[in-house]
């Protein structure tokens, strides 16, 4: 039978992103479960510095793909690598992150293997030996509990941004760091990455932001998103937008919250002019707190949120910018 677990990392611009945190923090617990070993898969080039790092978040033993044409990441590059390795180690589990790489990673890998994937999961267990996983259907209208078919192995699962508990690092704590021997065909990596071209705001990414303001329809005008900004800029916040207010031409498209954006689970997210379509509350509905101020007193986002305000939000969000101020000082 298949023994242990494998925790898949994402790294961009030379640093672990914040998934990969919550995975191997997760994949660390699911170990302990099994009372089996965590190995934590790093891809990439120049890795010596970084990889160590995964020991103190849990990784019993870090396996280190370093090659140039891991850098930056294609699909097909990445696939070819962690099929071999993953068939070589033979692991009970496989854990990746559910980010915009997560996902087309770990599609093009489940197919690979030949294995299935629950995907965007927002809970993981281990019962009776076998990883099931709790995860949003319908638009994240329901959820549906999984498990897996008995002679699959790995049982491979990927998990939504800002729902697994980081663990503290243990600064003592080291891993054994092992050199991955794999082949990589040039002829296996048929897309080239000509450009990236970055957001020019500092503030985090959306899938990451542990904070998140967004506004829709009821902002009126581009101009008018220096309101929540503002307040954005106080509680160290990233900015959303709704469709409705990037179709207008308000926003960005990299600014999208929704079920044809970016899907979000940050600690708390303040929808402002926001009515709530059932494609918004797909993408933002798994947020721990939810703030809802709209001055329709039956928009459905009010049905979501903890907290609702209704209200005008330009006679709202001035006055709790003050408040904040305030606060903080």
């Amino acid at each position: 039978m298949p023994q242990g677990v494998w925790a898949v990392t994402e790294i961009r611009d030379g640093e672990f992103r914040r998934i990969s945190y919550e995975v191997v923090s997760e994949a660390r617990r699911l170990a302990d479960a099994l009372g089996q070993e965590l190995t934590v898969a790093v891809l990439g080039s120049g890795l010596e510095e970084l990889a160590p790092l995964m020991g103190q978040y849990g990784a019993d033993r870090v396996v280190v793909a370093d090659d140039p044409r891991l850098e930056p990441y294609t699909t097909e590059a990445h696939v070819a690598v962690l099929t071999q390795l993953i068939q070589q180690a033979d692991p009970a589990i496989v854990l990746l992150g559910a980010s915009m790489q997560g996902k087309d990673l770990s599609a093009r890998l489940a197919a690979s293997l030949g294995v299935g994937l629950a995907p965007d999961c927002t809970s993981l267990a281990i019962e009776e030996g076998n990883l099931t996983a709790v995860r949003p259907i319908y638009a994240a209208k329901a959820y549906i509990k999984v498990s897996f078919a008995a002679d699959q192995w790995p049982q491979m699962a990927s998990t939504r941004p800002n729902q697994m508990a980081i663990a503290d690092p243990d600064s003592g704590r080291q891993a054994e760091i092992v050199q991955a021997s794999f082949d990589l065909d040039d002829g296996q990596i048929k897309t080239k990455l000509v450009e990236v071209l970055k957001d020019e705001s500092d503030r985090p990414d959306l899938t990451e932001a542990e904070i998140i303001v967004s506004g829709g329809r009821g902002m009126q005008d581009p101009e008018n998103f220096a309101v929540i900004e503002k307040l954005a800029d106080l509680i160290d916040a990233t900015v959303g937008a709704s469709r409705a207010a990037v179709d207008a031409g308000w926003r960005p498209e990299s600014d999208q919250v929704g079920q044809t954006g970016k899907v979000v689970s940050p600690n708390l997210y303040v929808a402002c002019g926001i009515s709530g379509a059932i494609q918004h509350l797909a993408g933002m509905g798994t947020s721990k707190i939810i703030v809802a101020i709209n001055t329709d007193a039956e928009a459905p986002i009010f049905k979501a949120a903890n907290y609702g305000i209704l209200g005008d939000l330009f006679e709202v969000v001035p006055p709790l910018c003050e408040e904040v101020k305030k606060y903080r000082e």
